[in-house]
């Protein structure tokens, strides 16, 4: 299968500001996408780096007035759904390896020291394992509803339980804070996902899903969904969103258009 993914986001800013961009492919994705780099206009230094979580990110200061920045590749695909593994076991905490062990502690948007009592009262007396993370997602897909208009910067795990509103990071926040006050490993992705095999949800945005180590690996569960899906393409990885804004700016900003697009293309089309 082929993908085409693409970007198209204009900015605009009363001074010159820095900006820090979370918006390439995770390097571990490249091999299998063909791309150009990034493009800003008008044409300007982006300085590229890898943070502390192996993400590729862009340094740049706009200048006053406008912003547009673009990007497009092509990737190739298995077609399949995501993983599923009913069998994958959790790790006693002394088993695990030295890198997992940061995707344990509570973070600014999945507070799992508040959430410890409620997590253990409500999956505690489940089996361990993918059972336990699936019951999680289960519980954040049946009691979040869903609405882009409720978006909010300032909901977090916690608040989004009495809240009963989300977006698709909100459901990866619950279920990571959920996953980590009962000793599972979990992290927060940020990509690209199509309506791929799935019912047309309207312009493209980017998405956000959660990994969950379970027997010697990552897992991807997605609870805003709760089914496998295809076509997923990491951009970035962290503790949770507040790890990997696409855009961190320093400095007042407007964003004016926003467009993504992760359609599939077909392969005759393609060849011609």
């Amino acid at each position: 299968m082929l993908i085409r993914v693409a970007l198209d986001i204009t900015l605009s800013a009363p001074a010159p500001t820095p900006l820090i961009l979370a918006l390439c492919p995770h390097p571990e994705e490249m091999h299998r996408i063909s791309a150009n780099a990034l493009t800003a206009f008008p044409e300007i230094p982006l300085q590229w780096y890898v943070d502390s979580f192996g993400n590729r990110r862009g340094r740049l200061v706009m200048p006053a007035g406008e912003l547009r920045l673009t990007w497009e590749g092509l990737a190739t695909d298995s077609g399949r759904p995501d993983d599923v593994n009913p069998e994958a076991e959790q790790h006693p905490v002394e088993d695990l390896p030295d890198d997992v062990l940061q995707f344990l502690q509570p973070s600014r948007y999945c507070e799992s020291d508040l959430l410890i009592q409620e997590a253990w009262d409500r999956f505690g007396h489940l089996p361990t394992g993918w059972g336990r993370v699936q019951a999680i997602c289960d519980y954040a897909h049946a009691n979040l509803t869903f609405d882009y208009k409720d978006a909010s910067h300032f909901r977090t795990a916690h608040s989004s339980i009495q809240e009963g509103k989300a977006v698709c990071r909100d459901y990866a926040h619950l279920v990571i804070a959920f996953a980590r006050a009962l000793n599972i490993p979990a992290r927060y992705v940020s990509g690209y996902l199509g309506d791929i095999e799935w019912p047309d949800q309207g312009p493209g945005d980017f998405c956000a899903w959660t990994e969950v180590f379970l027997g010697g690996r990552w897992y991807t569960f997605d609870a805003r969904y709760n089914v496998p899906r295809i076509g997923r393409i990491v951009m970035v990885r962290g503790r949770d969103a507040g790890d990997v804004p696409m855009i961190t700016s320093f400095g007042a900003t407007t964003l004016d258009s926003f467009q993504v697009w992760c359609d599939e293309v077909k392969l005759r089309a393609a060849a011609a």
